[in-house]
């Protein structure tokens, strides 16, 4: 998505949730700075920067550029199931054909499988301790700025690695921005600006409900959302069919 494009959404964005532009600015500055002093991952070297030693790239003759399936898990009510579904379906060696990309809190919950994300889509609201784990592990990060998370991205973005940076506002000379809003329409939005020619989407539902994965201070397991939440996973929704809509990728969402 063209910034042109993405602004007209920002916009109506920043209006319905009350945000401040001001505030996204100033946090995407203090992370462009950051990472402009200890380096960051440019878009066009992130496949390159995958650690996974089971992807198709280090077992054949292909290169990066032939990798184009994605996974992309979201941390909905039906994560885990499609998580089961896609181990049954595609089997756990089949995976190395896919790139797998989770939506921040979706981490946790593929740890669990034993599953090591390749990317991470974050803006640090998440389990920390275990996207920091992913990140040792060998996960790229894609680290998110905005005018909610300027305390997390000064206290944890420096103990990352392999980090490439994003933005909602402007983009910078560290800080991209190819269209997203929430960690899970982001990640989308990623993987096309990748080259994707198919993605999957896992626990996407789109719904009412959220996760202890999504909200790790939550009681139950999964609980109804509050209506910011709800608003969020709205706009995610529309995003992700304006990218079925205008981009020549075929999305299968296990939700449907």
């Amino acid at each position: 998505m063209k910034f042109e494009t993405w602004n007209l959404w920002y916009e109506k964005i920043l209006e319905d949730f009350g945000f401040s532009k001001e505030d996204d600015e100033k946090s995407a500055c203090i992370l462009n700075e950051i990472l402009s002093k200890q380096g960051s991952i440019k878009l066009e070297n992130l496949i390159e920067n995958i650690s996974r030693k089971d992807f198709t790239i280090y077992n054949s003759n292909k290169n990066e550029s032939d990798i184009k399936n994605f996974i992309v898990f979201g941390a909905g009510p039906s994560l885990k199931k499609h998580i089961k579904l896609i181990k049954t379906k595609y089997g756990a060696n089949s995976l190395e054909n896919y790139i797998l990309i989770a939506a921040d809190g979706a981490t946790t919950a593929i740890l669990e499988e034993d599953i090591i994300p390749d990317i991470i889509v974050t803006d640090l609201d998440g389990k920390l301790e275990d996207l920091m784990l992913a990140n040792e592990m060998g996960s790229v990060f894609i680290l998110h700025a905005h005018g909610n998370n300027l305390n997390q991205i000064i206290n944890y973005s420096k103990k990352l690695h392999k980090v490439l940076g994003t933005t909602q506002s402007k983009p910078l000379s560290n800080l991209y921005n190819f269209g997203g809003f929430t960690d899970g329409d982001r990640a989308v939005f990623l993987a096309v600006a990748l080259g994707a020619s198919e993605i999957v989407l896992a626990g996407m539902d789109f719904g009412d409900m959220t996760t202890k994965y999504s909200r790790p201070n939550l009681e139950s397991e999964v609980e109804e959302a509050d209506e910011v939440k709800k608003k969020k996973l709205k706009y995610a929704e529309k995003l992700v069919k304006w990218i079925k809509e205008n981009e020549n990728v075929e999305i299968v969402n296990l939700s449907d």
